[in-house]
């Protein structure tokens, strides 16, 4: 078989399994299909260098190669967003836009647990808020551990019901 019908049965016999890798590996459809010509063209152009065993495998490989040399070309050439810098901030460092959110659910969150009745709005306000366990809590405020944990677990259905009712009043 002479090196165009090679090419010819390959393609007619693997187009779908390369494209499919191709797309799996860019995500893209009109990236998948140059990727899939390419690895073709490249099979032709190796098929010197072939040694007839495992053609499947070889050619998925190389399809494999060609997504991942394209991959790595287009993240040199992505321009970063603002959201993507923001991600790739070192710990310790958040975006605005995340330290705003979680001032934001921190009020929320203390602003429920003050509307609670004693002894659940304390109990709530050390552990929810302050994020004290029971023992520090029973340290401080001299409560039996079991009373505390009853006036928590009683408090966090509390404060579901009472954020349940504001997010209703924000819809």
């Amino acid at each position: 078989m002479n090196p165009q019908q090679q090419l010819e049965r390959w393609m007619s016999e693997y187009q779908n399994l390369i494209y499919s890798i191709c797309y799996r590996l860019t995500g893209d459809y009109f990236d998948a299909e140059d990727l899939t010509q390419d690895a073709f063209f490249s099979a032709y152009r190796h098929l010197k260098e072939f040694d007839g065993q495992n053609e499947k495998a070889w050619l998925c490989r190389i399809a494999t190669n060609k997504c991942i040399d394209y991959l790595k070309r287009a993240g040199r050439r992505s321009v970063p967003t603002e959201e993507l810098f923001f991600s790739s901030l070192p710990d310790g460092r958040s975006s605005p836009e995340k330290e705003a959110l979680e001032t934001e659910v921190r009020q929320r969150l203390y602003d429920s647990c003050c509307k609670l009745s004693p002894p659940y709005r304390q109990a709530a306000l050390d552990y929810y808020y302050y994020e004290l366990d029971i023992s520090e809590i029973a340290a401080k405020t001299g409560k039996n551990k079991k009373t505390l944990q009853t006036q928590i677990y009683r408090a966090k259905g509390m404060l579901k019901k009472l954020m349940r009712k504001e997010d209703l009043r924000y819809d």
